[in-house]
């Protein structure tokens, strides 16, 4: 196979959801092992965090685009439906399904990667665009 065959914009999606997902991991940790918070409150925190974290890759590694206040402003409108399966899905998890709270939200992305990719290819491009 060759490079140019993976290197999409999807896979490179992927790579940076993956960098992304273990940066909120281990704040997500950090806060609710270490610092005692209860891990909806560590989430939330993780989550705002991390994704100034993704607005970035997003921009420099998946879509090769400029980042913008414009585009900055309009990126957590990606992250509305992201964050509100994923904390559902945490809840629910934890809640009824009886899931230990640090295994959680990892199984809560996997849900939520497609919804992502779709938001964000949409938005960050838009807003690239001259209008």
């Amino acid at each position: 196979m060759r490079f140019n065959s993976v290197n999409t914009e999807f896979t490179r999606f992927l790579f940076v959801g993956g960098l992304n997902t273990l940066s909120y991991y281990t704040i997500y940790l950090v806060l609710h092992n270490v610092f005692s918070l209860p891990y909806l409150l560590a989430h939330i925190v993780g989550f705002l965090i991390s994704l100034n974290i993704s607005f970035f890759l997003n921009c420099y590694v998946t879509y090769r685009i400029k980042p913008t206040l414009k585009k900055y402003l309009y990126f957590p409108l990606t992250q509305v439906v992201n964050m509100a399966v994923s904390t559902a899905l945490i809840y629910i998890f934890v809640e009824f399904l009886h899931l230990n709270s640090n295994i959680a939200p990892f199984a809560a992305v996997l849900f939520t990667i497609p919804i992502t990719f779709a938001v964000s290819g949409k938005i960050l491009k838009d807003t690239a665009q001259p209008k």
